[in-house]
């Protein structure tokens, strides 16, 4: 190749470079051929209420164990499992052969009792005519009215140990403390009762409790009058059920304890359900809805929202229409809405959908936008 024909290839490429260049610098981002329109919201204020859900464990209101007070064989079961009792109905017979033969032998000890009281005090009588005519001393009154007076005491004792052997006697008939249903029954008819046994449960299941646990920090939210997150213990309470379907009867939430439990910092509630169907059954599980208010709150449109190694950020407008990826603290949703907990104020403008087709510091043409007008009309 000469030096004619290698000086034309120079200036050819170098043509071609700088006509290159040209084309890359009018393309490059900020030119007014790249600027696309999108759409942008303004960070909206909401006053709503949000509930918060605890763990709940369901109590019959009265759960008592129904116990043998005496030592015998269980003769009579009068009911059967799960059944439906009332107050004072009889439950189970515990054979009383023994317990009444005791009646019998307090009931005589008190007769011999009273008569031998009887036969003291006219003696009484007789020794203080006697000491009028001073046929006899005051000492031997003395005496006699001291055999009266423990005459008298064997007299009470007696008729004590005969009400005694009276309870007794009634305690083998067992009877329901209340209205409510039976549990289960361990033992059969002929079965050797210890004093103490275990017969059955019975439960009161007109209402039940529904008890569950907060931290001191949601505790003093809820009674801080100043603070927007309050809550009235007075409102009614949801019930959701452990199969995730809402009960339908409304509860009152009321403080169970006194002080927070030290080894977990949390204090408990209750919350009072009725259960006139008969649903909600002792040591059930479920979940407790407490409403809280939040105030005026700001929220996102979850279409605005994307994450970033477990960071939540949206794009924020600026005054000259360039958008930046600012980062922010979410809160629960609510809806279409994410609660804005901290990093962005009401006087801002983000992007609200099509985030993934951006990158940070992307000059925009912003078109302002209605979300919940946006989401109607993709709707339709």
């Amino acid at each position: 190749m000469n030096t004619k024909t290698t000086f034309l290839l120079f200036l050819t490429l170098g043509d071609l470079w700088l006509v290159s260049c040209t084309n890359q610098a009018t393309n490059e981002p900020g030119d007014n051929i790249s600027i696309q329109p999108v759409p942008v919201t303004a960070v909206r204020s909401l006053d709503t209420v949000i509930y918060n859900d605890y763990i709940a464990d369901i109590h019959a209101v009265r759960n008592i164990e129904v116990r043998s007070k005496l030592k015998g064989f269980l003769e009579k079961i009068y009911v059967d499992e799960g059944s439906e009792v009332r107050r004072g109905q009889p439950l189970f017979k515990i054979s009383d052969t023994e317990y009444v033969s005791e009646v019998s032998r307090a009931e005589a000890t008190l007769n011999n009792a009273i008569a031998n009281a009887k036969t003291i005090a006219l003696e009484v009588d007789r020794t203080r005519l006697l000491v009028d005519k001073k046929i006899v001393s005051e000492t031997d009154l003395e005496v006699i009215e001291a055999q009266l007076s423990a005459a008298e005491s064997s007299v009470d004792e007696a008729r004590s140990l005969l009400q005694h052997a009276k309870t007794q006697l009634s305690y083998t008939t067992i009877r329901s403390p209340f209205d409510g249903k039976i549990g289960r029954i361990p033992l059969k008819e002929g079965s050797l009762l210890d004093e103490g046994a275990l017969l059955t449960v019975v439960a009161d299941l007109s209402a039940v409790y529904a008890y569950f646990e907060i931290t001191e920090r949601e505790y003093l939210s809820y009674i801080d009058e100043g603070n927007q997150n309050t809550v009235d213990f007075d409102m009614p309470v949801n019930l959701v059920l452990a199969n995730g379907a809402p009960y339908q009867h409304a509860g009152k939430a009321e403080f169970a304890e006194n002080q927070f439990e030290e080894t977990t910092g949390t204090i408990a509630l209750r919350a009072r359900f009725p259960n006139p169907e008969g649903l909600l059954m002792h040591g059930a599980t479920g979940k407790i809805s407490v409403p809280v208010s939040t105030g005026n709150t700001l929220v996102v449109h979850q279409k605005a929202v994307f994450e970033i190694q477990d960071r939540t950020y949206v794009y924020r407008v600026s005054d000259d229409n360039v958008i930046s990826m600012t980062p922010f603290t979410a809160g629960r949703r609510i809806g279409h809405y994410y609660l804005v907990e901290d990093g962005l104020s009401a006087s801002d403008r983000i992007v609200f959908e099509g985030v993934l087709n951006l990158r940070d510091g992307m000059a925009i043409e912003p078109v302002t936008v209605d979300p919940d007008n946006r989401i109607a009309q993709a709707n339709r």
